[in-house]
């Protein structure tokens, strides 16, 4: 049924606007659909007085926000930082007190996520888990401890620049008690450049099977490898999507048109399928725009998209 209530199920916050900025503008490259000369990007920096701005402003009543912890690019930007005036032998102990630290640094920035949105209701917290930095048991008797105690909701995963598959059955502790306390994953899926193919959509099969239970959420509907996410739903109820990111890049070259787009979310059921910002890249009132513009579908199932499906999916 559809909800007046309209959620974002996918949105990121900073700690600064610098911190958002400096993601932005020499982070993460989108290059997986193609040429688009019009794409639609979000003026905002991206820290929670943006976010709730951007939330007021566009009628967007709930946002999930995903917390992201990437052992690969912390490790740079924390080498990025070292003093130049240190010897090579200090240099050397400096980054081995680095890759001793990913363990305390994940749980510190889950807990700051947690907290940070604690005052606020209508922002919801899916804290990141990593198999480098917390593997095993820790790992899981963490995400326990956020759930039970410190109100996390969910998992945020990015096998592409977290560097593992999916499927890896590392994974499987976190899998294992995500199911247990009945709390969905949020994952990015599609192409890396590197072409490795963790995160599209079939690299998510294993996993799938293996915790039928477990709801799943491929993130952009496969991105740049959408024309995989189709044979992933009908194979799988357990897996559901967000249309995040890869609906303002419909018509690009690497891209499904806007008819092609509106096909792929009938396929996999369009109550499956959440909407999602991923502020602060996009605006939040443009994706719903997109969403309600779109081609086949019906209101009601738009309507759906825009709040009721993330309500049931997420458990919201």
């Amino acid at each position: 049924m559809a909800t007046s209530q309209i959620i974002d199920a996918h949105m990121h916050i900073y700690r600064t606007k610098e911190e958002g900025r400096r993601q932005f503008e020499g982070g993460y490259v989108i290059w997986e659909y193609g040429e688009k000369p019009d794409v639609h990007f979000s003026q905002y920096d991206g820290d929670i007085e943006d976010a709730l701005d951007a939330m007021e402003k566009s009628g967007v009543s709930k946002a999930v926000v995903m917390n992201l912890f990437s052992v690969t690019r912390t490790r740079e930007h924390n080498i990025s930082i070292l003093p130049d005036t240190l010897t090579a032998a200090d240099r050397t102990r400096e980054i081995q007190r680095i890759d001793d630290s990913f363990a305390e640094l994940l749980q510190e920035f889950n807990t700051w996520i947690c907290d940070t949105v604690k005052p606020y209701p209508q922002l919801v917290p899916f804290i990141s888990t990593d198999p480098t930095a917390l593997p095993g048991e820790a790992g899981a008797r963490h995400i326990r401890e956020m759930v039970e105690n410190h109100g996390a909701r969910g998992i945020k995963l990015h096998p592409v620049l977290q560097d593992f598959n999916m499927s890896d059955q590392r994974m499987w502790p976190f899998y294992e008690v995500c199911q247990e306390l009945e709390i969905a994953i949020v994952a990015h899926s599609g192409p890396a450049q590197g072409g490795e193919p963790h995160a599209e959509p079939r690299s998510f099969a294993g996993a799938l099977e293996a915790f039928p239970n477990l709801k799943i959420v491929l993130a952009h509907m496969g991105g740049g490898t959408w024309d995989q996410a189709t044979a992933i739903a009908d194979a799988y109820p357990n897996a559901y999507f967000d249309c995040c990111e890869i609906i303002e890049w419909t018509g690009g070259t690497n891209a499904p048109t806007e008819a092609q787009f509106a096909q792929l979310i009938k396929d996999v059921g369009p109550e499956r399928v959440l909407m999602g910002s991923d502020f602060p890249w996009y605006d939040l009132d443009h994706q719903i725009e997109r969403i309600m513009e779109l081609p086949l579908l019906s209101q009601e199932e738009k309507e759906g998209m825009l709040g009721a499906n993330a309500e049931r999916i997420l458990g919201l």
